[in-house]
């Protein structure tokens, strides 16, 4: 039987610090439900609310926090459009709109959807197919859709291959057509997509500050209520589940998101091989780029979801190819299987670690 692990490590560490701790009053109301505790805390002044809310969605564990004077408004929100989007995205939801274009080989796309198909195909594009929402199939036979993931045999692999490729899909106007037999899966830019859209209701809140840690995806709203940044660590691929870090990163209203094969992968029994969740869409086995992990930081958590992934699969040497191209959207910092951290220039200022690191410049 095969050794399948779902690291219970959290990606990217986040430290919550209220701006007037030294006074605050707490007034805390915990309601705990199967998939949902929540908690809130009001200042003596009555002027500043806290709000957290912590549930499970998207097969993963969130925690949400606001803070001012619309805070608990803003999470109660947040957490009806998670659960909105875990149904219409999932493919396992039979009543969601993604499970429904895979059993009919298309449709029309609402909104949400439609954002997600132009960005998942423009990042397709520019990144020469390294992510591919279409490798859904291919997630199927692996077993990764499921509880217990497998090595398939080859030519079930090169079968199956062919029906992936975005290019095989038609889009347009609001419409998408899937190429016979193919399925398609937002797994690698669902949660950054759902970590934007509750920025845009922290904005719509007024909210003072906030942030939202989605299995590891993190994104800040503006600064911490003390008017310092917030800051982010990123979880060692090698040790990740004693909290080991390999840096920190400052932000505000940013996006700080991390992919790595240690996350979930399974070793086979008969190879001692070690098999991870990371899909090379051109090979159609996991990803053999040279890298442990990657982390996109961005103001476009949409964008920096599949990057963190499409940047995995490249490798070290494409993937700085490609920042140099759209540097004005994202930066990065990667660590390589021998053990090298690589940090882009933007970072520069705001990156810190106690291991060596290159810098990488534009140029």
């Amino acid at each position: 039987m095969n050794k399948w692990i779902k690291s219970a490590a959290v990606v990217l560490l986040y430290a919550l610090m209220l701006a007037a701790c030294g006074t605050e009053k707490k007034n805390t109301t915990e309601i705990s439900e199967s998939s949902s505790v929540s908690s809130v805390s009001q200042t003596s002044e009555g002027e500043s609310t806290t709000a957290t809310e912590d549930i499970f969605a998207m097969d993963t564990f969130m925690t949400i926090t606001a803070y001012g004077a619309n805070a608990q408004k803003a999470v109660s929100q947040a957490v009806e459009e998670i659960q909105r989007l875990d149904s219409l995205l999932s493919v396992k939801n039979e009543s969601g709109e993604v499970c429904a274009i895979n059993k009919n080989g298309g449709g029309t796309l609402s909104e949400d959807t439609a954002a997600l198909v132009e960005k998942a195909l423009w990042i397709y594009e520019t990144t020469g197919g390294a992510y591919d929402i279409t490798v859904y199939p291919l997630m199927e036979l692996w077993g990764f859709t499921g509880d217990t993931p497998s090595l398939p045999e080859s030519d079930q692999i090169k079968e199956v291959l062919q029906k992936c490729g975005s290019e095989k899909l038609t889009y347009k106007d609001g419409v998408l057509t899937l190429g016979k037999g193919q399925g398609i899966d937002f797994g690698g830019i669902a949660k950054g997509y759902t970590s934007a859209r509750i920025m845009e209701i922290f904005e719509e809140n007024n909210i003072d500050s906030g942030v939202v840690s989605l299995g590891g995806n993190v994104q800040c709203y503006r600064r911490k209520t003390d008017g310092t940044l917030w800051r982010c660590g990123i979880t060692d691929p090698d040790s990740p589940d004693d909290g080991s870090l390999i840096g920190k990163v400052e932000v505000e209203d940013k996006a700080v998101i991390t992919s790595g094969g240690y996350e979930r992968f399974f070793v086979d029994e008969k190879s001692g091989e070690t098999y991870h969740h990371i899909m090379d869409p051109k090979t159609g086995y996991s990803a053999k780029s040279g890298l442990k992990s990657v982390t996109i930081v961005s103001s476009d958590g949409t964008l920096a979801d599949g990057l963190s992934t499409a940047c995995f699969v490249l490798g070290a040497e494409d993937a700085v190819k490609y920042w140099k191209k759209y540097s004005d959207q994202f930066d990065m910092i990667l660590m390589t299987d021998e053990g090298k951290l690589i940090v882009t220039e933007g970072l520069e200022s705001s990156f810190s670690s106690d291991l060596e690191f290159e810098m990488v410049k534009k140029e």
